[in-house]
C-alpha cells in the first residue's frame, strides 16, 4: 500500500494543486458528546483531496510536499495515538473543490 501511495503522489499532487481556488478561507470546530463518545470535528472550505490521496493520508511517511518539507509523520502519528493509546477513531472526509474534515472520536471513561 504504501508503495502505491508513494507512486501516485506526484500525479496526485499537480492534480490536486489544480483545484485550489481563491476563497476566503473557513474552520469550523465542532466538539459534541454521541453516546459513550465525544467527537471533535475540524472541518474547512479548503480545495480537499483527491480518494487516491485520502485512502493514504494516514499512512507513515506519506506527503504530498515536496522533498525535505515534511516528513509524513504528522498525520500517522497522530492516528495511532489517538486509536492505539486512547482506544478512539480518527478519520478523514474530503470532497475536491469543496473541504476536509477530520473526525476524532476519544471513549469518554468515568471513574
Amino acid at each position: 500500500m504504501a508503495e502505491e501511495c508513494e507512486a501516485k503522489r506526484v500525479e496526485l499532487r499537480v492534480r490536486n494543486d489544480k483545484l485550489i481556488e481563491s476563497k476566503k478561507s473557513k474552520f469550523i470546530l465542532r466538539i459534541y458528546k454521541q453516546e459513550n463518545m465525544v467527537k471533535v470535528a475540524i472541518e474547512d472550505n479548503g480545495h480537499g483531496m483527491v480518494e487516491e490521496i485520502r485512502e493514504c493520508i494516514f499512512e507513515q511517511f506519506f506527503t504530498t510536499k515536496n522533498v525535505g518539507e515534511g516528513t509524513g509523520l504528522g498525520l500517522s502519528v497522530s492516528y495511532f495515538i489517538i486509536t492505539e493509546n486512547h482506544l478512539g477513531k480518527m478519520a478523514v472526509e474530503s470532497i475536491p473543490g469543496k473541504g476536509t474534515k477530520f473526525i476524532i472520536e476519544l471513549p469518554i471513561i468515568v471513574k
